[in-house]
């Protein structure tokens, strides 16, 4: 049995595109139902080798471009996750850089800040900006090993979607909620993928809630059991009930969460829910070999 690169779905009998090296459903089979890179270069009537520019893609240039066009998609297809990672470590690293040169600018490019949510390329260059070593190193292991299997359910543009979408409200949420709760005079600075990670566990909640997640690597428990119980801890700390919360934006993790069990609720029952968490490489084109890991 093995998974649909496009909507996840479990196929005894799946098809291999013999352009790409994907495997895939009968309804996605068709490389142009699974927008197959191999559609753009795989040429075998000529029509790209025009050097007097004409043809679809303007000759040996336009061919060349197709090529490098397709292989960036094939790799890119499957592999948002990984994608995704490298950009926060990549943020990171260009905020100690910064703080030793310009720290406004660090501030400007990389954090939500209340006093300025007019800087609207900071409600997405905030979500994979970090505050030290350990809010990145937590973060990027829960993406890693829950992101790459809401992505094979999702497809990679939904799931870059979900990300992206669901990391911005989380800021926006954990702003507008400290505003409305201690008063519009305290200033206000949010950054990290947190909020990300909560919706896309409760996505995978939504999809299979008994799915055994090993809490610290050691104690299984089912992700529902693990979702409420964190939405419970981060509602009593951002009320201040429970004491510990220190500087982390609890709103927002309760944000992600909601977006994430909202998005699942729409998607249930229309892709296939992971029986179980596997990991391995990325899609078509991926790392690792051609056609990538399964999961």
């Amino acid at each position: 049995m093995a998974t649909c690169d496009v909507c996840g779905k479990q196929e005894n009998m799946p098809y291999e595109c013999r352009r790409c090296g994907g495997t895939f459903c009968s309804e996605h089979r068709l490389p142009e139902n699974h927008d197959c890179p191999g559609l753009q270069w795989d040429d075998p009537v000529g029509l790209y080798d025009d050097d007097t520019g004409g043809g679809r893609s303007g000759g040996a240039v336009g061919n060349v471009r197709d090529r490098a066009t397709s292989t960036w998609r094939s790799y890119f297809r499957g592999n948002t996750t990984f994608v995704f990672l490298l950009a926060m470590w990549v943020t990171w690293v260009t905020q100690i850089a910064l703080r030793l040169v310009a720290p406004e600018l660090e501030a400007t490019l990389f954090v939500l800040r209340s006093s300025h949510p007019e800087y609207v390329w900071t409600w997405f260059t905030s979500v994979f900006a970090h505050g030290g070593i350990v809010h990145i190193v937590t973060n990027s292991i829960g993406i890693f090993f829950f992101g790459q299997v809401v992505e094979r359910r999702l497809g990679s543009k939904r799931f870059a979607a979900l990300f992206l979408a669901s990391g911005a409200i989380a800021g926006l949420a954990q702003i507008g909620a400290t505003i409305l709760l201690v008063g519009p005079d305290v200033s206000v600075g949010v950054v990290g993928a947190s909020g990300a990670l909560l919706a896309i566990m409760g996505v995978l909640t939504i999809l299979n809630p008994g799915l055994t997640v090993y809490l610290y690597f050691l104690l299984p428990v089912p992700i529902w059991l693990l979702t409420i119980g964190f939405a419970a801890f981060s509602l009593l700390q951002g009320f201040g009930v429970a004491e510990g919360g220190g500087n982390v934006a609890h709103w927002a993790h309760l944000a992600g969460l909601a977006v994430g069990l909202l998005y699942g609720t729409y998607v249930q029952g229309k892709v296939e829910p992971p029986q179980r968490l596997q990991f391995g490489g990325g899609g078509p084109g991926g790392p690792g070999r051609r056609g990538g890991g399964r999961f």
